[in-house]
């Protein structure tokens, strides 16, 4: 049995620890701050396709994973006996004008090729949907590969399921075996000292969850906002994308100017109360990409990094590659994720 010890119990981290403890490895995860606690404890959970066009390596791992998703996620669920909050519920998206129109239906013929049957990209009217954002035109955008997460209760499902395979979360352990480091925004402070540049950063977001129960409608996207109706009778709205703040986990009137956008872009949102204002930073690659594979100079290390604000979407995904990589020393990781892209 291999030993691997998982640095960081984020979204990345639980993910690839669940997918090597399957394949029979030995496996360590090890967090000072516990599972979920930096960006993975968030609360917005959108896991939002690429548009249908202009295809490349990247957003066919995307879609490979947001497909392989609830395989991914019911196993889990299953295997913990704790929900995670997904569901493949689809998205909503208005429609500005008559060239946004005609474009739309073009991405519709473009995602019946590439997205191989598996989801839908088509224009539908708005008339009589009393969820659904405000459209000009009186159509909207309409996936079926878009599906939403619970970031805290998917990280709690995770840690339940490794659990079940004698995998703990503990605050320090020595390295045994190789060595992933999944550990966000400081994994990335530690990469750019390490490398003596600017690897990547964090990136503030602000959101907000309000006491509106739309358990099982869809996600929707407007004003650049996305807006997720949760299992637990909420709804989530994020985020902003701050590169300068002066504190990492306070809101202000940035947060008030988003949610007063998302009311403005949904009606349906009303007065629904809001019952929790968050802030937090997310790790951001300087490739945008999340940066995956071995640490240069550093036998036995490698780097899972870099989610921002696709983590959950591509962490199925990633878990495979990873493990294929760290257990069996097979590198099927993209060319735009791999560490030398964001060096």
């Amino acid at each position: 049995m291999a030993d691997v010890t998982i640095r960081g119990a984020g979204i990345f981290g639980l993910s690839i620890a669940w997918i090597c403890a399957r394949r029979g490895a030995r496996v360590h995860v090890v967090d000072p701050y516990g599972p979920g606690a930096g960006a993975s404890g968030g609360i917005v959970g959108a896991l939002a396709p690429h548009v249908p066009e202009n295809w490349n390596a990247k957003k066919a791992f995307q879609f490979d994973s947001l497909i392989l998703a609830e395989i991914f996620w019911r196993d889990v669920e299953g295997a913990g006996n704790q929900p995670s909050g997904y569901a493949r519920s689809g998205r909503l998206q208005p429609v500005a004008d008559d060239h946004a129109l005609a474009l739309a239906r073009s991405r519709a013929e473009g995602a019946s090729k590439l997205w191989q049957g598996k989801a839908r990209w088509e224009v539908i009217a708005a008339e009589g949907l009393d969820w659904a954002p405000l459209t000009p035109t009186g159509y909207l955008i309409h996936d079926t590969l878009s599906a939403r997460m619970h970031p805290r209760m998917a990280c709690a499902a995770l840690v339940a399921a490794l659990k079940t395979l004698g995998v703990q979360v503990v605050a320090e352990a020595p390295d045994r075996g190789a060595v992933v480091w999944a550990s966000g925004v400081a994994g990335l402070e530690a990469l750019n000292a390490a490398f003596e540049k600017p690897v990547g950063n964090g990136v503030k977001g602000q959101g907000a969850v309000l006491a509106l129960d739309r358990a099982g409608a869809p996600q929707l996207f407007a004003d650049a906002l996305h807006i997720i109706p949760h299992v637990n009778g909420t709804v989530a709205i994020g985020s902003t994308s701050e590169r300068d703040y002066d504190d990492p986990s306070s809101t202000d009137a940035q947060l008030d100017a988003v949610i007063a956008r998302a009311c403005a872009a949904v009606p349906a949102l009303g007065d629904a109360p809001i019952i929790e204002r968050w802030a937090g930073l997310r790790p951001r690659a300087r490739s945008r990409a999340p940066m995956l594979g071995a640490w240069p100079g550093r036998p036995g290390h490698f780097i899972a990094n870099g989610g921002f604000k696709i983590g959950f979407g591509m962490a199925p995904k990633i878990a495979e590659v990873m493990a294929d990589l760290v257990l069996d020393s097979k590198d099927a990781i993209p060319d735009d994720f791999r560490v030398a892209a964001s060096l």
